[in-house]
């Protein structure tokens, strides 16, 4: 719909900017710290752009107070950041590393002293090599209460000054990566498995969220999902059906869960019948009923347009771009289910996600609809090239992307829509996992090249003073 007027963002609304641990830290085994599943994992040659690692990445470890001041001077309501479960539980359980949790336990307060909101994740995608090594790590049903009792830990040492915590980064996109296109650890392609280690993530997400409301922890808690709406390229009805598909599979298969603790019938339906189902145990359909978030937290970057894609003959998982040279990727597709086409109403990036504002506003119109919860924008951002000149970063193109997803997140406000933040990707540039160091989002330039040679030296780009004009109208200004 067409508003004559839109409303205002909320007067408590959190304008913020995320990260992650791995990506942003470095120094993995300082201070009691173990491996995690991808501090090895980069140690297997080909899997990350030009062998890129995050043993420095951006030394957020060393230098968080100076990205703190940034973060001050910036107006930031909010950061979110996750935490290492290796730097806690060095073993993944057992003794609690107490520097480690120090580490994060001042990050807060240094945060809280300079009045910006934490916003906690618990888990982004770094799972201790011992418990891979122990039990295979989320394929097995012990991750499950070794995970609370890394999250009750957290909880506890954090109570009180942590009001929003986010219990699972893209659950979709770790799964997926991790089991079907092994470009993420452990590296394996058993569309099975994935669909296994899928429920015992979505049982892990549950019983995390039911411990956090047993706690009477003060706050509120809820999984972050990467959603990428999805369309039909045109009105035929097959290549509608196909979007739908898309939509069923890839997007209310999660939600569904996270939200209604049932998983929709028509991905239940085209699991039994090509022998994907995973084995659902007695309590496991009362657990998942049981959880109740408090938000929902969506990563959005794209969305997708979807036509027809014949089971004989059709189109499967092809190859991702991770190089940044457009249009590199690779046809992607399920036989029978639904084939990803180019949108020609968009613009793509450079690593070919597709660029369209009001697909963030559809995502937040059909989550208002289908569940009347609350989101949390935990991430969304443009990954490209930037360039200093003269120790200055003019990203323009950035600035029209924020601007353009903000101006949308403000029309579903006025549709209905209930947002309580946005959290840009990133705050900092950092290592983006598969892509290196040559794909940058941040609002502040840190020198390092893509071979991780520099300085790392912090340089706020033209965006930076953007969005801190943002900030200060809270919104009006954009």
């Amino acid at each position: 719909m067409e508003h004559r007027v839109l409303k205002g963002f909320p007067a408590d609304f959190l304008w913020g900017s995320a990260s992650a641990a791995y990506q942003i830290e470095g120094a993995p085994f300082e201070d009691g710290k173990k491996a995690s599943v991808w501090d090895n994992f980069v140690r297997i040659p080909g899997k990350t752009f030009k062998g890129t690692n995050g043993d420095v990445a951006v030394d957020h470890y060393h230098r968080y107070k100076e990205d703190v001041a940034l973060m001050k001077e910036l107006g930031l309501k909010s950061y979110r950041f996750s935490v290492a479960w290796s730097r806690i539980f060095p073993d993944g359980k057992g003794k609690v590393n107490e520097p480690g949790l120090k580490f994060y336990s001042d990050l807060i307060d240094e945060l809280i002293a300079n009045n910006i909101e934490p916003v906690v994740t618990i888990y982004h995608w770094d799972l201790p090599q011992a418990l891979e090594d122990e039990y295979h790590g989320w394929e097995s049903r012990q991750i499950i209460p070794d995970f609370v009792n890394y999250a009750e830990t957290l909880f506890n040492a954090f109570k009180g000054r942590v009001k929003y915590w986010i219990s699972l980064n893209e659950q979709n996109v770790f799964t997926q990566h991790g089991w079907v296109l092994a470009t993420h650890p452990p590296g394996k392609k058993d569309m099975k498995l994935f669909y296994q280690v899928n429920h015992h993530a979505n049982l892990v997400n549950a019983a995390v969220i039911n411990k956090f409301h047993e706690l009477n922890i003060p706050g509120e808690i809820g999984p972050s999902f990467a959603y990428t709406p999805n369309y039909s390229i045109d009105s035929n009805p097959k290549n509608v059906l196909a979007a739908e598909n898309a939509e069923e599979i890839f997007a209310n298969f999660w939600m569904d869960v996270y939200c209604q603790g049932v998983y929709p019938i028509v991905a239940l339906t085209y699991l039994k019948e090509n022998n994907l189902m995973f084995d659902m145990e007695e309590g496991d359909e009362e657990l998942l009923k049981s959880a109740h978030p408090n938000f929902l937290g969506i990563n959005y970057y794209q969305s997708s347009a979807n036509a027809w894609n014949p089971i004989n003959g059709g189109v499967q998982i092809g190859e991702m771009n991770t190089t940044g040279v457009k249009g590199s990727g690779g046809e992607q597709g399920i036989p029978g289910v639904y084939k990803k086409v180019s949108n020609p109403a968009v613009d793509r990036t450079n690593w070919d996600w597709e660029i369209d504002p009001m697909g963030i506003r559809i995502a937040l119109r059909r989550i208002t609809s289908r569940y009347r919860i609350p989101v949390m924008i935990t991430e969304n951002g443009l990954g490209e090239y930037d360039k200093p000149e003269e120790s200055q970063v003019h990203d323009d193109y950035r600035i029209a992307y924020l601007s353009s997803h903000v101006k949308s997140i403000q029309e579903a406000i006025s549709d209905g829509a209930s947002v309580i933040g946005y959290h840009t990707w990133s705050y900092t540039d950092l290592l983006s996992w598969l892509n290196g160091y040559q794909k940058r989002y941040g609002f502040i330039y840190v020198d390092q090249d893509e071979t991780m040679e520099g300085s790392l030296k912090r340089i706020p780009k033209d965006s930076y003073y953007w969005y801190q004009n943002v900030i200060k109208t809270n919104g009006q200004e954009l």
